[in-house]
């Protein structure tokens, strides 16, 4: 490969340049192998661009370019300025709103209007509110007895590797980039290999803010080569994923041999419980949000709902109504879409044969259960499905489908409720549905699980940080929490009484 740029004309008419090579030291370039990934569009099937791929010779120039950022200017920047550079960067995404939104909807087949007003409103909220953080990283003062003082300082630490999720190309990427650089750090960004366009367009941003070369390096390339290179490097101080449980484990295993950090965010199967005086109408409406926004490739996404045998049939028929109502599945650039198609082939095909065993192991199934066909008949589109009357042994209630799949099952009695919601190896949300404030506590306490919302599900917000239990990984994102994942504490010792 050869072009670093290409001018594209996406399919609301918009035009724009498009970046196709490494973002290494500020500058563009090509892979070293000329090796190329296609990158396509989920909606149609066709070919998007090809983006240059990267091999281990490539991360290791980004790493040392990104070593120098950190032993040079960046490291001793006044903080209130790194602040000033990540407010300017947040207005750069908020004037190229629109293309970045065309780009996560085009490359990954989310919805224009998730993109537009979800997704890089989201990220120009994180890179506001760590720019706020920059200069408020303090240590603290110990004072043990009159002979001895020490104090604690929180430092950046060092140079991170940033492994981004496909499922939220933009907004997963700021998720860490912003605390990191806020904390003092440099990186080394692996966009996704599904879905590396908008990663790209905002290197270019990160270059236009000002922010120093090699403070922000962003590679193409495969999990295999790539993502295995930076997890294993001996340069790199720590490892941030987002993505499966079993990829996360592999990052843990590269990243053992040299025992850098690592966080990982990583899968999950989070439960809906639904108390009997819940406001029934209510639950439905979260319920549906909780599982098929962003064609249900949501790693919290509330996909297992328990309901209370009381009201659980009148659930199941509303909730069906709701997806009737509102899971428009078509073009992602359509106003009144919904769900557009599953990010790939690949995925396309998980979901469908969760569909069959579904069927298989005896699930009623109360809607979908098949591929949509549009009238073009291309496109990755799956119809929104629900299952009913599952048991917990089942492999529908058991793996994350990671689709706009849903199970539902009745129980009778609060404790059964809170066993069967933590009766998973996952725990990274969890949902609970009740007007009764004491119960609503009670059970929050009992559920295995990062994050809990109480008659909601999934509405998130950058203050509050976010992260899972048992294999949906540690470590934290959003909130204080997130930028302190970015540091690391030294503690200094002052012998006042030099004598022995």
């Amino acid at each position: 490969m050869s072009d670093l740029h290409v001018y594209l004309i996406a399919p609301n008419g918009l035009k724009f340049k498009q970046p196709l090579g490494l973002f290494i030291d500020n500058e563009w370039r090509s892979s070293s192998r000329g090796m190329g990934i296609p990158t396509i569009n989920p909606a149609n099937e066709e070919e998007i661009c090809t983006v240059h791929a990267a091999d281990t010779k490539d991360v290791d120039m980004a790493v040392e370019a990104a070593r120098r950022a950190f032993n040079g200017e960046w490291r001793t920047l006044d903080t209130s300025v790194r602040g000033e550079l990540l407010y300017k960067l947040a207005g750069l995404i908020e004037q190229h709103a629109d293309v970045l939104a065309t780009i996560d909807a085009w490359d990954n087949g989310k919805t224009y209007h998730a993109a537009r007003n979800e997704d890089v409103v989201g990220a120009i909220s994180l890179l506001r509110y760590y720019a706020g953080w920059s200069d408020k990283i303090h240590g603290k003062v110990i004072d043990p007895n009159a002979d001895k003082l020490a104090y604690v300082m929180r430092e950046p630490i060092g140079v991170c590797g940033a492994i981004i999720p496909w499922n939220f190309p933009l907004v997963n990427m700021v998720t860490k980039v912003a605390p990191a650089l806020a904390a003092g750090n440099t990186l080394i960004v692996k966009a996704a290999e599904q879905t590396p366009l908008s990663a790209l367009y905002f290197a270019n941003l990160v270059k236009e803010a000002g922010i120093p070369a090699g403070v922000v390096n962003v590679l193409n390339g495969t999990g295999r080569e790539v993502g295995s290179a930076i997890a294993a490097h001996a340069d790199i101080d720590m490892i941030t994923f987002t993505g499966s449980t079993p990829t996360g484990k592999q990052i843990m295993k590269n990243a053992a041999s040299t025992l850098k950090r690592v966080t990982l965010e990583t899968g999950g199967k989070s439960p809906m419980l639904v108390f009997p005086d819940a406001d029934l109408e209510q639950a439905v409406r979260w319920g549906h949000r909780g599982i098929m926004s962003n064609q249900g490739q949501v790693c919290s996404a509330t996909s297992r709902i328990f309901v209370h045998a009381d009201i659980y049939e009148d659930f199941v028929n509303q909730f069906k109504a709701e997806v009737e109502r509102i899971s428009k599945v078509g073009d992602p650039f359509h106003s009144d879409t919904f769900q557009g198609p599953q990010v790939t082939r690949d995925q396309f095909d998980r979901v469908l044969s969760y569909m069959e065993t579904g069927k298989r192991e005896g699930a009623r199934l109360v809607c979908g259960g098949k591929a949509f066909k549009n009238v073009r008949g291309k496109g990755f589109y799956v119809a929104p499905t629900v299952f009913a009357d599952v048991t917990d042994s089942m492999a529908i209630v058991q793996d994350e489908v990671f689709g706009p799949f849903v199970v539902i099952a009745p129980f009778h009695e609060e404790s059964e409720a809170i066993k069967r919601a933590n009766s998973t190896v996952f725990g990274l949300g969890a949902s609970v549905f009740t007007k009764d404030i004491s119960r609503a506590l009670r059970v929050s306490k009992r559920i295995q699980s990062g994050t809990i919302w109480i008659n909601s599900s999934n509405d998130d917000d950058v203050r509050v940080p976010f992260g899972g239990y048992k294999q949906s990984g540690f470590g934290r994102e959003m909130g204080e929490e997130g930028i302190e994942a970015f540091t690391i504490t030294k503690s200094v010792h002052i012998n006042l009484n030099a004598r022995l």
